[in-house]
């Protein structure tokens, strides 16, 4: 028969064990979930700056703009990043794209991103243009002008046009102005008006969401959404100008200011954990 183990040495053995077992877990977690928090960018010299700022500007401007400050895309120079800020995250969403957006994956090897994450991170803080209007006075100017007609602002409005809800996180100041001045200088893709016309004289017009090889899905403007077989097309025509008119001449300078500070102040809410 063995020995009785005293109970005392029993517990400070159970005591050992479960801080040992405690011990493995936190390290396994930090391996699982952790370690894509440990990676960060060892690129980041003024020489490869000044590569992500070439990079940069050939191929990620036409979207973020120039200095990053926003346009089709997001603002990139606030340092506010919503598909995660770390190093790794900027590194994931540069090279992966996002699924369900127009931002693309990129051919880019390693060291090309880290370059381009590098610059974005010098960008952080800048502050660019500050809206100078009265932004409820443009509130209501967006009303009276009929804006929401056609533009989604936090639930409310119409979708013949871009949503605004966040305008004021993906747009400088400055490209909200010329939006508004220069309606046809950027018109993003899926707001391009398609026009059908089917063998039947039947006609459409609106927005085409998908399309493939045998048929076109169209949001058409009076009669919802449709979906048109392409061998009953007599025609088919897409225009690369916006449905939005130019307000150039039809606002007064104050106006032009009370209705971008009202826009520039649409932006998304950053939720905490």
């Amino acid at each position: 028969m063995p020995p009785r183990v005293p109970r005392p040495v029993l517990r400070k053995a159970y005591n050992v064990s479960v801080v040992r077992f405690s011990l493995i877990l936190v390290w396994t977690a930090t391996a699982i979930f952790g370690q894509e928090a440990l990676v960060t960018n060892s690129h980041t010299t003024a020489a490869d700056q000044a590569a992500g700022v070439k990079i940069f500007r050939s191929h990620c401007a036409p979207c973020h703009g120039a200095a990053g400050q926003g346009g089709l895309g997001p603002n990139l120079a606030n340092g506010i990043f919503f598909h995660g800020g770390t190093d790794a995250d900027l590194y994931r969403t540069i090279t992966e794209g996002i699924p369900g957006t127009a931002m693309p994956g990129t051919f880019f090897d390693g060291t090309q991103v880290w370059q381009v994450v590098a610059y974005l991170r010098s960008l952080a803080g800048q502050a660019g243009e500050v809206a100078r209007g009265d932004a409820r006075r443009g509130e209501a100017l967006f009303r009276e002008k009929g804006c929401g007609v056609c533009h989604l602002v936090r639930g409310e409005g119409g979708i013949q046009g871009p949503d605004l809800s966040s305008i004021g996180s993906r747009s400088s100041i400055e490209h909200i102005r010329q939006s508004i001045l220069k309606s046809d200088a950027q018109v993003p893709v899926e707001y391009r008006v398609a026009r059908i016309t089917l063998r039947d004289n039947s006609s459409y017009s609106g927005f085409i969401l998908n399309e493939d090889t045998y048929t076109v899905q169209l949001l058409d403007f009076s009669k919802g959404l449709e979906s048109l077989r392409r061998s009953d097309f007599k025609s088919f025509d897409r225009s690369n100008n916006s449905r939005m008119p130019s307000f150039r001449g039809k606002l007064t300078d104050s106006e032009l200011d009370d209705l971008v500070s009202y826009l520039g102040s649409l932006k998304r809410e950053i939720r905490s954990e």
